[in-house]
């Protein structure tokens, strides 16, 4: 199966973080963000922000003189004995922290051998998830999510998905000709967030952002009442700003 996506503004800002990450582990000693800057080729305002997000995330740590060395958060992260649990844990904290700046449900979902699949997701009585009364992984259609995973893929491999999940009509908004489904597929631009308008579920809108690196299909999604619906297009550019956290989680 080919992938048709784009490297994202998620994309670029994990990259950058990596970049960072590796060089403040090759001083452990610690190095300063003058030294950073002349390491890595970031700009001041580039490295200050990557910084002031990895700080927050736990991956570096700055200490009496300024200097960044290696945060609690990466340490966990390369014991091997607890590396996934220690993923899983630093995912879940940056899906509460954007649940909460953002004041909605948030889910990872990725495309695992050919289906969809939520890895992840943080909700909260105030931002409760999406009622899965349908089978996820045969509602790519009507989704945010899936079709977010979707457009990541080449024509043939969206067809291949479409030929084994029949396109059912779940609210009067659904999209159910797949040759409309596939040429707003198409024609949708990889930086604009994919919308569920009440598709899937009636009293519910979502969207969806791609966070995909390498050969790996995945996205970040919101799910809101209806009566919310105001905030949707908001919400979503707020999910597509803060994702690089989620993505560093997932490659580092």
């Amino acid at each position: 199966m080919a992938l048709k996506h784009e490297p994202t503004a998620p994309y670029h800002s994990a990259q950058d973080a990596l970049r960072v990450l590796e060089t403040v582990a090759r001083h452990s000693t610690g190095v300063t963000d003058a030294e950073l800057a002349r390491q890595t080729g970031l700009g001041t305002e580039r490295l200050t922000a990557l910084l002031r997000m990895l700080r927050r995330e736990g991956y570096v740590e700055q200490v009496a003189d300024g200097a960044y060395v290696t945060g609690d958060a990466l340490t966990r992260l390369s014991s091997a004995r607890e590396h996934q649990q220690a993923l899983r844990d630093q995912l879940q904290r940056a899906l509460d922290r954007l649940r909460d700046s953002i004041g909605a449900a948030i889910y990872v979902s990725r495309y695992v051998d050919g289906e969809v699949t939520i890895a992840q997701y943080a909700d909260s009585p105030a931002s409760p998830a999406v009622n899965e009364w349908f089978d996820f992984r045969s509602s790519a259609h009507a989704t945010a999510l899936g079709k977010s995973l979707l457009g990541q893929l080449d024509h043939n491999g969206r067809r291949d998905h479409l030929s084994r999940h029949k396109m059912a009509r779940l609210t009067s908004r659904t999209i159910t000709s797949d040759r409309l489904l596939l040429s707003r597929l198409e024609s949708q631009p990889p930086t604009v967030p994919h919308l569920d308008l009440q598709e899937y579920a009636v009293g519910t809108v979502c969207a969806a952002v791609p966070i995909t690196a390498g050969s790996s299909v995945g996205c970040l999604a919101l799910s809101l009442p209806v009566s919310h619906a105001h905030r949707l297009r908001q919400a979503a550019d707020a999910l597509n700003r803060n994702a690089a956290p989620v993505l560093l989680s997932l490659v580092i």
